[in-house]
């Protein structure tokens, strides 16, 4: 690929990383959860993209945004595809320090017209499972995300991968995950039990229509679900339609 050459960026995790984050090392429970998860995914995506590209978001920090996007492009990865994960929280990154690896170069070196050698970002656990890093804090992320050098990158990337996945900063924060917004083939939103909050969400579905995003469905994370082990292990359940979320949070009012 023409955009990408420079030096080696190695995906190394720790023990402590992987048992706490990656979804191979979790309960049962959570891996079937992350497995339907996939599986939903794909009857909801549209059929004649050839590379979808989904955008995990929420409308607060603290819901488990990054942990599900890693483990959604991980799951993906498993049934053989080639995936891509992007760092497209160009403010507060966290996906470099969650798998132990180097932030840079990463994606803002190939919106600033850097090079990078994509191989090179290969994880260690899977040979199609790759993870391209935030790069270095820039300080025009929303421009840079909706710029066209960004639609030009991942149009490049769609010619080498089935999947990828970009996790972007919470919607009511920033406006980078609205920039994005034109250039993605749809948003996941992960939703955190007796963390969100019901106002919260509603302002960030309200941002997502006004923005004409297109929703793909909700992740309920750390679901307290009465039913055995389940209650403790349930980690993600997904929902088709968004407006659920909507309804339920204006009938408690």
């Amino acid at each position: 690929m023409g955009i990408f050459n420079g030096k080696k960026t190695d995906v190394v995790f720790s023990e402590k990383d992987m048992k706490r984050t990656l979804h191979k090392n979790l309960e049962f429970t959570a891996i079937e959860q992350y497995k339907i998860l996939r599986t939903n995914l794909d009857f909801t995506l549209p059929e004649d993209v050839k590379c979808p590209i989904i955008g995990v978001t929420s409308s607060m920090r603290g819901e488990g945004k990054s942990t599900t996007a890693v483990n959604l492009s991980y799951v993906l990865a498993e049934k053989g595809s080639p995936v891509l994960l992007i760092d497209g929280d160009l403010r507060i990154p966290s996906i470099a320090k969650k798998m132990r690896i180097d932030s840079s170069p990463g994606l803002t070196d190939l919106l600033m017209g850097h090079g990078a050698h994509m191989p090179d970002f290969r994880s260690a656990l899977l040979d199609n499972w790759f993870i391209l890093p935030s790069g270095d804090i820039p300080p025009n992320p929303s421009e840079l995300l909706g710029s066209r050098r960004m639609e030009y990158i991942l149009n490049s990337l769609r010619e080498s991968f089935e999947y990828i996945i970009i996790d972007l900063p919470p919607v009511n924060i920033v406006s980078d995950a609205l920039s994005i917004a034109s250039l993605i083939t749809g948003m996941v939103v992960v939703v955190r039990e007796d963390y969100t909050e019901k106002k919260e969400l509603e302002r960030c579905f309200r941002q997502l229509q006004l923005s004409n995003v297109n929703v793909l469905g909700c992740i309920l994370n750390e679901s307290k679900n009465d039913g055995g082990s389940y209650k403790k292990y349930r980690k993600h359940k997904y929902y088709k339609y968004y407006k659920y979320y909507q309804s339920s949070a204006k009938s408690d009012k």
